[in-house]
């Protein structure tokens, strides 16, 4: 009887021939070193961080010569006291501070039921088109969509012109505040849904038919099960909402008009405007200070939530 002969395919013979250059180029000796050789990478790119925080102290530290527009050599205090003590810093940095919080809490509150009906819906095209509206906004640069903002909301933009087919005179709904919260809600919105929804999932839906079936109504289920169970995410969310909210640029200069800038816009302008290296380098750590801080805080009250690497059920 004869037997029939399979070949051997071609990229198999590639694959092996690849698999002895490796093991020539990478003996097994090595093979305690591939975890670190991994890690390099992020080895690398925090030190690169850690020089530039350097960098950026030492400059903080050296005031600006008006006219010559030099660096000064010797080291003050003179940035840090400007910083702290001047009104316009101190106006800048309660309005981020101010903004950041605002915007955490109506972000969490928009993006948790919304969550909550994508993970729980059992509608697959109800599903996918929630994803779908999700994402579609991380192909659309913050850029872009703020100065889609500003065509829907300008003096002449869709708003108004719906406003003032029912008699309503324009309304200025740019340039203040409240546009500038807006702007940040919408696109804060999406971080906030990716970090719930993974803690939504983890929690059983047969825990909530449980309760239903005991007697406990939506409301008791949502307050003593859901959202309990659902900690873990809405601290994830709140930290990563509330850090990009307090650092952002974009919205702020391009709703806000220049008139309600955030710590970042005013770094910008020491930089880039006034030229003041030093100031700005005060600022940018100042800024770096505040923010580690007040994650600091939430740590230690709420824990790392859905940061965490490991489990934090006690």
């Amino acid at each position: 009887m004869r037997h029939s002969r399979v070949a051997y395919p071609l990229t198999w013979r590639v694959m092996d021939v690849f698999e002895r250059l490796a093991a020539a180029v990478w003996p097994s000796s090595f093979q305690r070193g591939l975890p670190y050789l991994m890690l390099l990478p992020a080895v690398v790119l925090v030190g690169l961080l850690v020089l530039g925080l350097i960098q950026i102290g030492d400059s903080s530290l050296r005031t600006l010569d008006t006219s010559t527009f030099m660096m000064s050599e010797n080291y003050t205090l003179a940035n840090y006291q400007r910083a702290l003590s001047e009104k316009f810093f101190a106006t800048v940095a309660g309005r981020s501070l101010m903004g950041a919080v605002i915007v955490t809490v109506i972000t969490l509150i928009f993006a948790f039921p919304y969550a909550y009906l994508m993970v729980r819906t059992p509608s697959s095209a109800l599903r996918k088109f929630l994803l779908v509206a999700l994402f579609l906004p991380f192909f659309i640069g913050q850029v872009v969509r703020a100065y889609g903002w500003l065509i829907i909301l300008g003096n002449q933009g869709m708003v108004n012109e719906a406003l003032g087919l029912v008699g309503v005179p324009p309304m200025r709904l740019l340039y203040n505040y409240p546009a500038v919260l807006f702007g940040l809600v919408q696109y804060m919105l999406p971080f906030a849904v990716l970090m719930l929804a993974p803690a939504l999932t983890a929690i059983p839906a047969e825990l909530e038919s449980a309760a239903s079936s005991l007697g406990a109504g939506w409301v008791r289920t949502f307050r003593h099960i859901v959202l309990p169970l659902a900690r873990p995410g809405l601290v994830g969310a709140g930290l990563v909402v509330v850090t990009l909210s307090l650092t952002d640029f974009a919205i702020p200069a391009i709703l806000g008009g220049g008139s309600q800038d955030f710590i970042a816009n005013a770094i910008y302008d020491q930089f880039f405007r006034t030229s003041d290296q030093g100031l700005g380098a005060t600022l940018s750590l100042l800024l770096v200070a505040v923010g580690s801080i007040l994650v600091g805080v939430v740590f230690m009250l709420f824990g790392a939530g859905t940061l965490a690497m490991g489990d934090e059920r006690k």
